[in-house]
């Protein structure tokens, strides 16, 4: 029951109708009797500024921000973590003595997801990655961090993969290759992990990402898409005797890591889990 002692954490975006955090949060904090509750915030744009000012008077502990605000949010912030400030975007803050600091928790929460659904360890790999929007940065930035040696961006918009490219370049000792559509079919070849970082998969009829006959028993075949759980992509991935990984992963760590950041302890990652899960596959009756 909520009370005058119950810690508020919750969620800034616009719309925040469809978010799946308060959800699986609020059955992490009955799982640990941590007397703490999780709402969705509906913040639109011109408010933004008048929101985070409210957070510390309102005495709420914690939140996570979705679109549109990971990039417009830094300015109202006191502190950003280093990759929080590498990747130019929040998706967590922690409030501590007063002081808004931001996280983003998006591609540790991939990294996460790889290294305890798969055991796929990026340092010394190739990786292909399909699209360079801000999931792609996100995990980009991380995979340089941890190691990867190459990293493939191929996006319709080169522009916008130029740019993360050098980016990346620019901030890790990875090297980065921009390819187009067309040179894809070579650059699947020497791919040992496959990512789509593009919305491809979320509608019924969307194309491929990657086409059928470019993917190989050998590869690691990563969709960034959560819904539905199981995707066109990996679908044709796990026929073709693929390893794979879902979106549901860095969603879920995502989540995982910010809920540690804001209580200091474990997460109960299979009760999160279950509740994640469970909220996706009613949605998709």
């Amino acid at each position: 029951m909520i009370s005058g002692k119950t810690s508020v954490f919750g969620i800034f975006g616009h719309p925040v109708e469809h978010t799946f955090s308060p959800g699986m949060h609020n059955a992490a904090f009955a799982k640990i009797k941590r007397d703490a509750c999780y709402v969705p915030f509906a913040v639109a744009p011109p408010d933004l500024e008048r929101a985070v000012r409210a957070i510390v008077p309102l005495g709420i502990r914690g939140l996570n921000i979705t679109l549109p605000h990971k990039e417009t949010i830094i300015p109202f912030l006191d502190d950003l973590t280093d990759d929080a400030r590498m990747i130019g975007a929040v998706n967590t803050i922690e409030v501590t003595r007063g002081k808004l600091i931001g996280h983003n928790t998006d591609g540790r929460g991939f990294l996460r997801s790889l290294r305890e659904e798969t055991g796929f360890r990026p340092k010394g790999k190739t990786i292909l990655m399909v699209g360079s929007g801000g999931a792609a940065r996100a995990v980009g930035i991380n995979l340089a961090l941890s190691g990867a040696q190459t990293i493939l961006l191929c996006d319709l918009d080169t522009v916008k993969a130029t740019k993360l490219g050098r980016d990346i370049q620019n901030k890790t000792a990875t090297r980065v290759k921009v390819v187009n559509p067309e040179g894809l079919e070579k650059t699947a070849q020497v791919a040992e992990c496959i990512i789509n970082a593009t919305p491809l998969g979320l509608k019924p009829g969307d194309p491929l990402p990657i086409p059928r006959h470019l993917i190989r028993k050998d590869q690691l075949i990563c969709d960034l898409v959560y819904n539905p759980l199981r995707t066109p992509l990996l679908k044709a991935a796990r026929s073709a005797g693929a390893d794979t990984l879902s979106g549901i992963g860095m969603l879920l760590y995502q989540g995982v890591i910010a809920f540690e950041i804001w209580t200091g302890g474990k997460a109960p990652v299979n009760v999160m889990k279950a509740a994640l899960t469970g909220q996706i596959e009613r949605r998709g009756k």
